[in-house]
């Protein structure tokens, strides 16, 4: 035991026995440490959205387009960047906190205007203004420590000053010495000799690296350290190994195979000439940007990942967001729902472009993704993260007239899209693929793949766009069809893949009979979801306005009563405390008087006491009855002709012509359409009840008024005076939630459900017989070979070849024989 410590195993053990709480304390203590960079990250966001500044729009910027695309990590001069700003910040924002400026007297006012300047710059007064500055800077400053700590914070400068002495570094030096490398621009002394520079050609390089974040800030070029100077007007390359001698190379066209030559000679040249001082401090900022995107670009070596299903699913979280949560983006829609605004045949308009910018750019992400091209990334990258930031903070605020605090919704969408950076600067940073190989879910074969992957082949549409972008934006030689045809094998014999490797992970022995808990748990859930959907829709029905209706009482009640046709006699209404609903008490007596009619009781069943409403209508017309004199006549010729039919219509909602006089029980149903409950109004213990209709003349010095009263014989609530009962029973209505399911009935619903989805299980159940060649194939690694192939030709250019297997995929699905050969199980 040539290493053993006891004090370290003593530690190890003391630390082992600690609580689980201290341990898992620990635990989170150690990842805030590892990941403290993006703890950073996080506090400056979340400082970004509450304060919603353009003070603090900086730092969010600079992380997606500097600090997150830094290899191998972010540099010194980054972080100095982020605290410096933040202690200005600070600064600033306590500073303009004073009363005495003009905006602050009136902060009530003008604290929700979004547009109002001090709000855009983030200078307004209120109350904890620094807060989350102060966790921003704490947070900036714990990660500093951590870099201390490990070496990190001045690991540039470090590791230049040390390859001085063991001539291990290849950086370039531009004064004929090593310099630090953490100089900028200006410090390079520009008078010193250009012809002195040491270089080792591209090809000629042994071991080759990429050049770190911090070396952005000079211009320097890899070589091998050499003792040796050169003279002037030639540059000295150092020989491979196995080569002889030394190699001498203009100036001229050393500079023109490096750029980055060029541009310093260029800079070198413009200090010289009369453009002076102000065009070398353009070339300050200009260069080292461009270098930096340059060396973003084409790097040296890149460690290709691919996050692209993660960049998917980030903008398919933020496109989910914008359909549940579009009134968020608009102005005067934070009340109205999707569905509300889809029903109406209205299209609102914040729904529709935020949909098509957000589809847009997934469409482009998906292209760029396939085509492999890292510099249209980094333009896109650049593009989206200003111009979203823009149209969140600038635009969006006034559309919407709110602050962007204050949109809870929108703070989300940004919060996701922040993620979506994040992962697009990390694909830029270690580059894309060189092979993108089928779908990211045909990479495994089980049960959680296999589901995933038909799930996402339901999705209407969604397998056939990908397909043609695919096929749009990738070098092949297949036409469309061809295309369609390679994918639809592929993703059939992916399925079966699935279900083979199933087979072999759980067998099922030769002659022996299958399990009951097999049969009971695949079969019986079969049979319980069949049932289900054959009967869901009554079970739907009966259950949406039983446990979860809602009483649906009458606002108004109306009455009018028409004499053969004539002038209506009688107009009377009943609102608000004219409609009375029973209480326990009354509602039991009403039950006791229809007991023994069978056919009352199972009505009354589906009603409850807060469901019945009694309308007291007041039994003297509201109008006074205006008719002519010879429509009078003739009305009274009629009522004495006893020989004649002369009928009397009464009218609630839609008129409606009665063998009786008054039906004393309506039903009041979802719909307009109110009726008489025939179950309470026939049988020996119910009746259509008679009223009395009497006709009241006034005469006065103004004229001879007349006006029709009608009193009600056998009512329940016996009063005095002339009056009418009315009873109405109110069905109850599916909550609005739930309207676009129950609004069509039963019929709709087993239209729409029963046989849709009956459609798809006939499918399942029927036509196996034709699909027995292509469906029992006991090992299909060799066609699932096949279609990798191609994908692998395609990918690497051999288009022939492509052609080639295609056509070999196509002849074997047309050869049985050959397909049996193929699909035997390997020996």
């Amino acid at each position: 035991r040539m290493f053993h410590d006891d004090e370290l195993e003593e530690s190890e053990k003391f630390y082992v026995g600690q609580p689980r709480v201290l341990l898992l304390i620990y635990a989170l203590y150690n990842t805030l440490v590892a990941r403290s960079e993006m703890v950073c990250y996080f506090v400056i966001i979340l400082n970004h959205m509450i304060s919603a500044s353009m003070i603090t729009l900086v730092l969010p910027i600079l992380i997606f387009l500097w600090a997150m695309l830094s290899v191998p990590r972010p540099s010194k001069r980054f972080w100095m960047t982020a605290i410096v700003y933040t202690e200005v910040a600070i600064v600033i924002k306590y500073f303009f906190q004073f009363g005495f400026f003009p905006w602050n007297k009136y902060v009530d006012y003008t604290k929700d205007k979004p547009y109002h300047p001090p709000n855009i710059i983030g200078i307004e007064k209120k109350e904890g203004y620094v807060h989350y500055d102060l966790v921003q800077l704490l947070a900036l400053f714990f990660h500093r420590s951590i870099l201390k700590c490990h070496g990190l914070w001045d690991e540039d400068e470090k590791g230049d000053s040390s390859s001085n002495k063991d001539d291990t570094d290849d950086e370039l030096s531009l004064t004929g010495g090593r310099r630090d490398s953490s100089a900028s621009l200006k410090s390079v002394n520009l008078a010193a000799s250009v012809e002195s520079i040491h270089v080792h050609f591209p090809e000629q390089q042994t071991a080759i690296r990429r050049k770190s974040s911090s070396s952005v800030s000079q211009l320097s070029q890899r070589s091998s350290f050499s003792s040796h100077r050169s003279k002037r007007e030639t540059v000295s390359v150092e020989p491979c190994e196995g080569c002889q001698g030394r190699s001498y190379v203009s100036l001229e066209t050393l500079i023109i195979s490096h750029s980055a030559f060029l541009l310093f000679s260029a800079s070198y040249s413009v200090v010289k000439s009369h453009c002076g001082l102000c065009c070398f401090r353009t070339l300050q900022v200009y260069v080292p940007i461009r270098q930096f995107f340059y060396n973003l670009i084409h790097p040296d070596y890149s460690a290709v990942t691919d996050v692209y299903v993660l960049m998917f699913l980030a903008d398919t979280v933020d496109f989910i967001i914008i359909v549940f949560g579009f009134w968020a983006f608009g102005k005067h829609s934070a009340a109205a729902d999707i569905t509300s605004s889809l029903s109406e045949d209205q299209v609102p308009e914040a729904f529709l472009v935020m949909v098509l910018i957000q589809f847009g750019t997934m469409v482009v992400d998906r292209a760029l993704y396939l085509k492999k091209t890292v510099m249209g990334k980094v333009i896109f990258q650049v593009i989206l993260v200003f111009g979203i930031h823009f149209w969140m903070f600038f635009i969006l605020p006034g559309v919407t007239e709110r602050k962007f605090s204050q949109n809870t919704v929108a703070q989300l969408w940004y919060f996701v899209k922040c993620v979506y950076f994040g992962l697009s600067a990390y694909q830029i940073r270690c580059g894309y693929p060189t092979r993108v190989l089928g779908n990211f879910l045909t990479k495994s074969y089980n049960y959680v793949n296999l589901f995933l992957f038909q799930g996402f082949r339901l999705v209407p549409f969604l397998t056939e766009l990908r397909a043609v972008m695919d096929w749009v934006w990738t070098d092949t030689t297949l036409s469309l069809s061809s295309w369609i045809c390679v994918e639809d094998i592929y993703a059939h014999i992916f399925i079966l893949k699935c279900w083979r490797e199933s087979e072999k992970r759980y067998p099922q022995p030769r002659g022996q009979k299958k399990k009951k808990v097999v049969k009971y748990g695949m079969g019986g859930m079969i049979i319980v979801l069949l049932i289900c959907i054959v009967w869901f829709p009554l079970l739907f029905m009966s259950l949406i306005k039983s446990v979860a209706g809602i009483t649906n009482k009458p606002l108004d009640v109306s009455i009018t009563i028409t004499l053969g046709g004539y002038q209506p006699i009688f107009t009377m209404s009943a609102q608000q405390s004219q409609l009375k609903d029973l209480n326990q008490t009354g509602f039991n007596a009403f039950l006791g008087s229809y007991r023994g009619n069978t056919a009352a009781l199972q009505f009354l069943e589906g009603y409850g006491k807060e469901d019945i409403t009694l309308a007291d209508l007041e039994g003297n017309s509201n109008s006074l009855w205006t008719i002519s004199p010879p429509s009078r006549e003739k009305m009274i010729q009629g009522l004495l002709d006893f020989s004649a039919e002369f009928t009397v219509v009464l009218s609630w909602s839609i008129q409606r012509t009665l063998e009786t006089v008054y039906p004393y029980y309506i039903k009041a149903p979802s719909d307009s359409l109110a009726k008489p409950i025939k179950q309470l109004l026939t049988g020996m213990y119910c009746r259509w009840e008679n009223i009395t209709v009497s006709l009241v003349k006034n005469v006065s010095e103004e004229g001879v008024r007349e006006w029709w009263v009608l009193n009600q014989l056998g009512k329940r609530y016996k009063t005095s005076e002339e009056s009418l009962e009315l009873f109405i029973f109110s069905d109850k209505v599916s909550p609005p939630s739930l309207g676009f399911l129950a609004g069509y009935g039963i019929m709709g619903l087993y239209a729409s459900v029963v046989l849709v989805i009956g459609k798809f299980v006939r499918e399942f159940f029927s036509g196996i017989s034709h699909s027995i060649m292509f469906e029992e194939l006991p090992n299909v690694d060799r066609i699932l070979k096949l279609c990798t192939d191609i994908f692998l030709v395609r990918e690497t250019g051999e288009l022939e070849l492509e052609e080639d297997l295609y056509a070999k995929l196509i002849f074997l699905y047309r050869s049985p024989e050959t397909m049996i050969k193929w699909t035997r199980e390997k020996t």
